[in-house]
């Protein structure tokens, strides 16, 4: 059976950009928990999912928070499993400062991150990471891709049959 991803958010206003994430997820047969946790509201409760989501079946976490940003890296510190960042756009920034709050960790705290709203590249990255140790995930991910390429050669057929 397939690890579990997390999908934790800092706010349930993220979940709008997160649908995609999740439903990317659901596409490729991955089990995934959705939860609100804030790196500073709740901060022994990131602490404590962290902690135990590798005992709790969990292959990966996916961290999305806007503004201070800081959910993944507080994420980070507390498991040794993959942490994927999406940094939520906001008003005052458009996401820059989400975004440098994931990227800029310190030494021996990672966090991959991905594009600001980048929620389904989030996914296949986690998909990537749990495809290692599974075969039939590979498959699927292979496909995709290959459906990928289908339909960029078929929008280039579609092109060249234009007049401009």
């Amino acid at each position: 059976m397939c690890k579990k991803v997390a999908v934790v958010m800092g706010s349930d206003s993220d979940l709008e950009v997160m649908k995609p994430c999740i439903q990317r997820l659901k596409s490729f047969e991955i089990p995934v928990e959705v939860r609100v946790i804030s790196a500073h509201r709740t901060p022994a409760a990131a602490e404590q999912f962290a902690s135990a989501a590798r005992a709790n079946g969990f292959g990966a976490v996916i961290a999305a928070a806007g503004k201070a940003a800081h959910l993944a890296g507080v994420i980070a510190a507390y498991t040794t499993l993959p942490v994927i960042g999406v940094p939520i756009q906001t008003s005052m920034m458009g996401g820059l400062d989400s975004l440098l709050s994931m990227v800029q960790m310190p030494k021996g705290i990672p966090v991959a991150c991905v594009a600001v709203d980048g929620a389904d590249n989030a996914a296949i990255l986690a998909a990537q990471m749990l495809a290692l140790s599974d075969e039939a995930l590979v498959n699927k991910l292979t496909a995709f891709k290959a459906q990928m390429a289908d339909e960029v050669s078929q929008k280039d057929q579609n092109m060249q049959m234009e007049e401009f």
